[in-house]
């Protein structure tokens, strides 16, 4: 009966830890397949800086089931910056949904100071090439003044949100309408409010002829002299919309892989 009872207890026991250890086995597993977000070949980042940006790309790469990658180098092996991030796609993979999926790649080229965006698979539907423009002028700035950590975390963001709005529609203008639908909501009904203080107060009947003698008011004298007119004549700008010098567009890699892409120097 003892030996009934032990026998029990260790089966018991048994059905507790497994199901325990068989959950930290998957968490292994899955830390072990887990690839990195951020390769900084060129050492740009602090160890510190490297791992918020891990938990950033993982956090909001999750929300939009993308990789957000950041790829840096001080030696491209002679290749062109976009052909160094092709290469690289092909050979790591680094595919959010299966091998070679979707995927958002910042790559910053310091030997040439050049700075390239692409967008696979859904990041090329929803980060197409002009969405990419928008993002590489909002990080050109910092990469030029150093601050490589500001821009990497602005991409990361920034293409999150943008991954939030439907493809074909100009971000900056969904937020500039909102913003202007806002301030129109707040004109309109501080004219309301006004209208109505302005009513409840009774009618004023002084006006600027109630105290004016017509009889002896007269103009005495009227006189309009012409002096000069003046001419200004200024450059107009040119039309370049992408700061850096960039723009570009997005290619296929050797592996048959179409991106979208934006590219620009800093």
């Amino acid at each position: 009966m003892v030996n009934g009872r032990t026998a029990l207890k260790a089966i018991m026991l048994c059905l507790v830890i497994i199901p325990f250890f068989l959950s930290a086995v998957n968490i292994s597993q899955a830390a072990a397949e887990s690839k990195p977000k951020v390769y900084d070949f060129a050492n740009l980042l602090t160890e510190t800086e490297v791992e918020e940006l891990e938990a950033m790309a993982d956090k909001y790469g999750a929300k939009r089931e993308t990789e957000f990658i950041i790829l840096t180098t001080k030696d491209t092996e002679g290749k062109d910056v976009v052909k160094y991030m092709q290469d690289f796609y092909d050979d790591k993979a680094p595919g959010y949904d299966k091998p070679h999926g979707n995927t958002a790649i910042l790559t910053v080229d310091m030997q040439h100071r050049e700075v390239y965006l692409a967008g696979f698979y859904k990041a090329k539907l929803y980060l197409d090439d002009s969405r990419l423009d928008l993002i590489r002028n909002k990080i050109t700035p910092d990469l030029s003044n150093g601050d490589y950590y500001l821009a990497f975390s602005k991409f990361i963001k920034t293409s999150y949100k943008y991954m939030g709005i439907k493809p074909g529609v100009n971000p900056e203008n969904i937020l500039f309408t909102l913003w202007f639908q806002l301030a129109a909501s707040l004109a309109v009904g501080g004219a309301v409010v006004g209208v109505m203080l302005y009513n409840s107060g009774g009618k004023v009947t002084v006006n600027e002829g109630t105290y004016r003698d017509f009889q002896n008011s007269r103009v005495r004298e009227q006189r309009d002299d012409y002096i000069r007119t003046t001419v200004t004549k200024r450059r107009k700008p040119s039309s370049n919309s992408s700061s850096g010098g960039g723009g570009g567009g997005g290619g296929t890699t050797s592996g048959g892989h179409s991106h979208s892409g934006s590219r620009g120097s800093f």
